[in-house]
């Protein structure tokens, strides 16, 4: 059997870009290090400012600034623009992490200036979200959004990171997969039945908020790792 020469050059790269990786790390680290207790907020790219869910995303991270939170998003178009433009707006901390993407992501027009962060890659800016997040806050996405939800969850679920709060907002988008969740994770034994406790489906800036405070009434505001 014979194994390609270039297979061996590749390899080779694969090493050096563990430098990359390091310098995204720290130079992330001391940029969020800055920065007071944040909350994330996912959602789609894709949404636009008509869509009933950007106004939502702009009133749950206005609120949130208020309060005394950064909010952190993606720093892409649609609900990621709706959270940076709400903690903007009501001078709060706006933080955005963006990917480099063929396609779909720049950066908005709402994140500070010494808040707005570059990255290769999707892992190392997952790494960022979570360490320094003391609650997300999700919106109906895609693919990206339903990685950053389960990533959560899933830290949380095996005590990686400390328990956060996690809300979903609108009822009529999450439904489906919240019966599934119950239907077929929990019922095959995939779950338990305390895992549905990890998450709570809300439709009004209100019920996001007031979780998120309740939570924090019981629970500290510290690092997660």
């Amino acid at each position: 059997m014979k194994v390609r020469k270039d297979w061996y050059e590749i390899k080779t790269n694969d090493s050096w870009a563990i430098f990359k990786i390091m310098s995204e790390f720290v130079g992330a680290y001391e940029t969020m290090a800055k920065i007071g207790p944040c909350i994330s907020v996912f959602g789609s790219a894709r949404t636009q400012p008509s869509n009933k869910y950007y106004q939502k995303a702009v009133d749950v991270a206005s609120e949130l600034a208020k309060r005394g939170y950064g909010v952190i998003t993606g720093g892409g178009p649609g609900i990621m623009e709706a959270g940076n433009k709400g903690a903007f707006e009501a001078g709060g901390k706006s933080v955005g992490l963006n990917i480099d993407l063929p396609f779909e992501q720049s950066g908005n027009r709402y994140i500070d200036k010494d808040a707005d962060l570059k990255f290769d890659y999707f892992f190392v800016r997952k790494v960022i979200f979570v360490k320094y997040s003391q609650g997300f806050v999700v919106l109906p996405g895609g693919f990206g959004t339903m990685d950053e939800l389960f990533e959560a969850l899933t830290l949380i679920q095996t005590k990686k990171i400390n328990r956060r709060p996690v809300v979903l907002i609108g009822s009529d988008y999450w439904s489906g997969l919240m019966n599934w969740i119950k239907d077929t994770m929990l019922m095959g034994g995939n779950i338990s039945e305390e895992d549905l406790d990890l998450f709570k489906v809300v439709d009004t800036t209100e019920e996001a908020i007031s979780y998120i405070d309740e939570f924090f009434k019981t629970h500290a505001l510290t690092p997660n790792f």
